[in-house]
């Protein structure tokens, strides 16, 4: 008797161990981060060059930045000049200074290069405007065409992934701007300027997509012709529950999507992998963020549906013309997914593949390569499609 009793005890603490680590793993998935630590060490510099130490993201070819002090201070450098292993170290070529200065020790490693206001980074004029949102005034930039005139132009909305702000996207308004587009870079709730929701975390695009929605509004209601949707990582989750879900759907012509996030699923079992989290757990924690009772228990809002952000599954839903830009070691959101979802629809989506820019540095590792698709494929101008046909 004695031994069954300790038995069902063990057997209740072991089920209990569990349950509190599948709502810690769905807390993590779901928890905006709102400070990222340091990853690289400024070793040294000089006036053209910048030595670091090697690391994964370091030793990528292309053009990056580092946030310094906090992100008080910004450098962006370029190629690579020396590499030495042996040392842990690696010279690359200083492009400039944005804010702050530049200093030995450490640094936050980021691929947005640009860390700036359009109107600093590109020179281009950039006004601040609120999109208004269900959870408030959206903060966001808004960069006219190169004639200046926002009515009657065409526009492009461009979302930011997880945990990044409006600099992500601001790498990608040259060639858009180029193009003839007026460009709006909206904030969503729960980022780093924008609202928080109720309960302060993300919904993995099945929330935040009603603040692109708003954008895309915004923009009709200032004479946009038709609408043209960008995103990178979890950006890309947003844009795709967009197409779903807005009335203005009809009004959106075309999708241009960076390392994507593609099938949320996918990625959270990739990331439990690597963390060598038990396959069953990593099912537990993402049936908890599904079901009333474990909403409650990681303090979501609102159920979140994992299954309806697989667009793999739902790819006969689609119904917009899509540039699907991957790396195949893409080491973040595992690029298999993206292309399934080329497969699914070759009629649909034009996938474009990079081999060495891992996680949204198509544009970084191949910048000319990454213009010139985004000009060629908004230059055809693809009319928005009819309600509810498939093409």
């Amino acid at each position: 008797m004695a031994a069954a009793v300790a038995g069902g005890v063990g057997a209740v603490g072991a089920a209990t161990g569990w349950l509190s680590a599948a709502v810690y793993l769905a807390k993590k998935v779901v928890t905006p981060e709102r400070r990222r630590p340091d990853d690289t060490e400024v070793v040294s510099f000089d006036e053209r060059s910048i030595t670091l130490s090697r690391t994964a993201e370091t030793v990528v070819p292309g053009k990056y930045g580092l946030f310094l002090d906090g992100g008080q201070s910004h450098v962006r450098f370029g190629r690579i000049l020396a590499d030495h292993p042996g040392q842990g170290t690696i010279t690359r070529r200083l492009h400039g200074v944005d804010l702050g200065r530049l200093h030995a020790g450490p640094a936050r490693f980021h691929s947005y290069y640009y860390a700036l206001r359009p109107d600093g980074a590109l020179g281009l004029p950039t006004r601040d405007v609120d999109v208004p949102g269900e959870v408030g005034p959206l903060p966001s930039w808004l960069v006219p065409p190169p004639g200046g005139r926002v009515d009657g132009s065409r526009w492009a909305v461009l979302v930011h992934g997880r945990g990044a702000g409006r600099e992500e996207t601001v790498r990608g308004i040259a060639a858009l701007h180029r193009a003839g587009l007026t460009c709006l870079t909206p904030s969503y709730r729960n980022d780093q300027v924008a609202p928080a929701s109720n309960d302060g975390l993300y919904g993995l695009g099945l929330s935040e997509w009603r603040d692109v929605d708003a954008a895309v509004a915004y923009a009709l209601e200032h004479g946009a012709r038709d609408v043209v949707l960008v995103g990178w990582s979890m950006g890309g989750a947003i844009v795709l529950q967009t197409l779903i879900n807005s009335t203005h759907g009809d009004r959106i012509s075309q999708v241009v999507l960076d390392g994507p996030v593609v099938d949320w699923p996918d990625v959270l079992h990739h990331h439990a992998r690597a963390m060598r989290v038990p396959g069953q757990l990593t099912t537990l924690s993402m049936r908890l963020l599904g079901v009333p009772p474990g909403r409650h228990l990681v303090g979501i809002e609102s159920v979140i549906d994992l299954a309806a952000t697989d667009f793999v599954r739902r790819a006969d839903e689609l119904r917009h013309p899509i540039l699907l830009m991957h790396s195949l070691d893409d080491e973040f959101v595992p690029a298999q997914r993206s292309l399934d979802l080329a497969a699914a629809r070759p009629d649909l989506v034009q996938l474009e593949t990079w081999q060495v820019a891992r996680h949204c540095k198509e544009w970084n590792v191949d910048q000319q390569r990454w213009e010139q698709l985004v000009e060629g494929f908004v230059g055809r101008g693809a009319a928005p499609p009819a309600p509810g046909v498939r093409p």
